[in-house]
């Protein structure tokens, strides 16, 4: 490294440390309020700063390898990463004795305490809203009937109205069906394996 860049270097290392001290003395409900960046509160501000550190850090482990290594997880990953925590979220809650689901619990530490069953409806509003928010062809039309008439406790049922105004979707590109499902195979694009 040369000396110009071994400067800018250490400047970032004192600015890291800097932001690090902010970040140490922020409360949780600190965490959780609006920062100055319309629509994102002070974590999602913090995990965005970790991400990218983390994104650099792959393309630079890519040139010391002599690869063309993207700094972002590729589409794939993605899918894989999103379908290994939604099996490992339904394996736990498919194996919750009943007297578990009347169990308080708490998302956040400062948060709210309701019983373990409301994960369920909250884990269905974040798929199906975030859905939507991808901008990839689906939107509030595309709801099941089920979804779009659920009574949902507020901010719920707000955050599901916003996305009332969302412009129609268009797919990202022509929808392409699945090879028809043989027994004994997994179900093509499925995280659910076979059936």
């Amino acid at each position: 490294m040369d000396v110009a860049l071994r400067e800018l270097s250490d400047q970032i290392d004192q600015a890291t440390q800097r932001l690090l001290d902010a970040a140490r003395i922020i409360t949780d409900p600190e965490l959780r309020a609006p920062s100055l960046l319309p629509g994102w509160t002070r974590g999602h501000v913090l995990a965005h700063v970790a991400r990218n550190a983390d994104g650099m850090r792959n393309v630079l482990v890519g040139v010391r390898a002599g690869q063309n290594r993207p700094a972002y997880a590729s589409a794939t990953e993605h899918a894989a990463d999103l379908a290994d925590s939604a099996m490992a979220l339904r394996t736990v809650a498919r194996q919750l004795p009943d007297e578990g689901w009347q169990v308080p619990v708490r998302m956040l530490e400062e948060g709210d305490v309701f019983p373990a069953a409301e994960l369920v409806t909250r884990r269905l509003v974040e798929v199906e809203l975030h859905h939507c928010d991808l901008g990839a062809g689906y939107g509030p039309g595309a709801w099941p009937a089920a979804f779009a008439d659920m009574e949902l406790a507020e901010p719920m049922r707000s955050w599901r109205q916003d996305r009332l105004s969302y412009p129609e979707p268009s797919p990202l590109r022509p929808v392409r069906y699945p090879a028809p499902w043989q027994r004994g195979r997994p179900l093509p694009g499925s995280w659910l394996g076979t059936r």
